[in-house]
């Protein structure tokens, strides 16, 4: 089990082999050091309260796409502490821009009192480790099944090298594959018909671009452009899932990408034939349905989830990495507010009340938005319309949201 250090080339590296002892107890384990584990520890230790963080890669997961954040997520990175800072990394983006190549129409929002940045996921990451004490997080460490005591009925986490610990509360942030979701019953996240390709493009002497965000459509084809400062543009291109869409090949992923745009204009071509090719990736996309949010058991003891394993959507809101982070304000607000009065299953059980329909409400009109996009009938496709126009007539109303200080 190996602990973290990070070089001077800013990348988390693994120098220092960090062992566990067998049976060793903690307060509190969070499995998953991804964005939600990493914040969800930064929270709880500004808050003075103790936890180890255990990552199943040998390596923190700097690398990745980028990730958008909204006003609701620098309110919650503010309370970590590192809003400033990422704020220095990315340039303020000044509206959102919708054009359908298909017949010319246009629509352009500006985002006035709204606050949108696009960040690189290994600046976040790298953010978030270097405010954590180096001695709390566990790389290489896989957890495959969770037990409880039968004495103290407090989980035991059982690792892949024969490893385990006991610890009086478990936090599930390792995503939609959550090896803690499936010990407390959750249903696993459903597939879309639909994939996204993602990817970074660096123009040395500047790009030129305007500060927005800018999503094109011609057919069932989408294409995404945001800058992220002013020399690197973050784009995706989103199109229908194939059984060929398995190649983890870069190449081959930039080959699919200009296949699927070569009748968009030459300037999005030349930004994707001109990528950071160490930067694509192809995903399909998954989601939890806004019932199984609404209904699933999120708490069973000492034990809870949140991110994606808690409630994995399609990234059509942006809201992802935000609500993530939104989780790990209030969880650690919680377990501070309880464990001064020495409860014990109390913190996640109000954790879990406080976020429920937050996420209900941020879910649906993700499902709702991600239905007009995927293959249905005129009835189906009239109806997600009205029910997006009725109750989410505010696009941006989410974006708005405050999850309290910490």
């Amino acid at each position: 089990m190996n602990r973290r250090t990070i070089s001077k080339e800013k990348f988390i590296e693994n120098v220092e082999l960090h062992p566990m002892r067998q049976q060793e107890d903690t307060d509190i384990a969070i499995v998953g050091g991804g964005i939600c584990g990493l914040a969800t520890a930064l929270a709880l230790h500004r808050k003075g309260i103790n936890a180890l963080v255990f990552e199943k890669s040998e390596t923190t997961r700097a690398v990745g796409s980028a990730i958008t954040i909204f006003t609701n997520g620098w309110r919650a990175l503010d309370q970590l502490g590192v809003a400033s800072k990422l704020r220095s990394t990315a340039i303020p983006i000044t509206g959102l821009h919708e054009l359908s190549l298909d017949d010319g129409s246009s629509q352009k929002i500006p985002l006035r009192s709204e606050e949108l940045r696009c960040l690189k996921r290994s600046v976040l990451i790298e953010t978030l480790v270097q405010e954590l004490p180096a001695s709390i997080s566990y790389f290489g460490c896989q957890v495959v099944t969770i037990k409880s005591d039968p004495l103290t009925a407090f989980p035991i986490l059982h690792f892949r090298d024969g490893n385990s610990i006991k610890a009086k509360f478990v936090i599930g942030c390792d995503g939609a594959n959550s090896v803690v979701s499936k010990f407390l019953g959750l249903k696993p996240a459903q597939y879309l018909s639909s994939c996204s390709i993602l990817g970074f493009t660096n123009y040395p002497h500047g790009h030129g671009l305007e500060s927005e965000s800018i999503r094109m459509r011609r057919g069932s084809i989408s294409v995404g452009r945001i800058p992220v400062d002013d020399k690197v543009v973050y784009w995706f291109v989103g199109r229908k899932w194939t059984p060929q869409d398995i190649s983890k090949d870069p190449e081959m992923i930039r080959e699919s990408a200009l296949e699927s745009t070569g009748n968009f204009p030459e300037e999005v071509v030349e930004m994707i034939r001109k990528c950071d090719i160490g930067s694509l990736i192809l995903t399909r996309l998954k989601y939890h349905a806004p019932w199984d949010i609404l209904f699933g058991r999120f708490t069973t003891g000492t034990v809870t989830v949140a991110g994606d394993a808690m409630h994995l959507w399609a990234p059509f809101l942006g809201q992802g990495a935000s609500a993530a982070i939104e989780d790990a304000i209030v969880l650690a607000r919680c377990l501070a507010q309880h464990l001064t009065r020495n409860k014990v299953q109390a913190p996640l059980q109000t954790y879990v009340k406080q976020r429920r329909m937050r996420l209900v409400k941020l879910s649906t009109q993700t499902y709702l938005t991600g239905m007009l996009l995927e293959p249905s009938s005129v009835i189906v496709h009239y109806l997600c319309l009205m029910l997006l126009m009725v109750f989410f007539h505010d696009m941006l109303g989410h974006t708005r949201y405050n999850c309290g200080p910490l």
